[in-house]
């Protein structure tokens, strides 16, 4: 059966960075393991940024809108064999599809759009682990992550806008060096 749940935090763990999927009300979690441009995109909605050009998950939700289609939820299904596997739940015109995706994909959407995010009980109790056993400082690696990429993107913004290339490339190269290092 699927609950609803809510992304709890972004993470940085020894084998990469990883996304924790709380039960509405629970104190447990499940991490998924994404990669490190996965975790600067669900970051990126979580803080609400906007980027000067639109990322990928930021194009998709425009084609969405511009051809009348709604991401109504996105649903966390199974996890087989270590592999976690998610669907999204369109909507056009009072027909209802669903469409495969990688969990973080998902994520990153749900994040933009504010839609509903479900997880199936199973996947819970096979990969949910105790938010008691997360550490506290993972929740400051998020928060710092979120300032600092926040911080360098107004600078581009800035400098693109004072028609600063010179600085606007050398600050885009912090980016992609701060993102390489998630």
């Amino acid at each position: 059966m699927l609950v609803p749940a809510e992304v709890w935090t972004v993470a940085k763990a020894e084998q990469g960075s990883a996304v924790l999927i709380k039960p509405v009300g629970s104190d447990i979690a499940v991490p998924i393991f994404i990669g490190p441009l996965e975790a600067q995109s669900i970051l990126i909605g979580l803080a609400n940024h906007k980027m000067p050009r639109p990322l990928t998950h930021d194009l998709f939700i425009s084609v969405l809108k511009q051809a009348g289609v709604k991401i109504t939820r996105i649903e966390i299904t199974e996890l087989k064999e270590g592999t976690f596997y998610a669907r999204l739940l369109l909507s056009q015109e009072g027909e209802d599809f669903i469409i495969d995706s990688r969990p973080s994909d998902c994520i990153a959407l749900a994040v933009r759009c504010k839609c509903s995010l479900y997880i199936d009980e199973g996947v819970v109790d096979e990969a949910g682990i105790s938010i008691s056993t997360v550490k506290p400082e993972k929740e400051t690696i998020r928060t710092e992550t979120e300032s600092k990429l926040t911080i360098l993107q107004k600078q581009l913004e800035n400098a693109v806008e004072m028609e600063n290339y010179e600085e606007a490339a050398i600050i885009r190269d912090k980016i992609k060096e701060f993102e390489k290092n998630l």
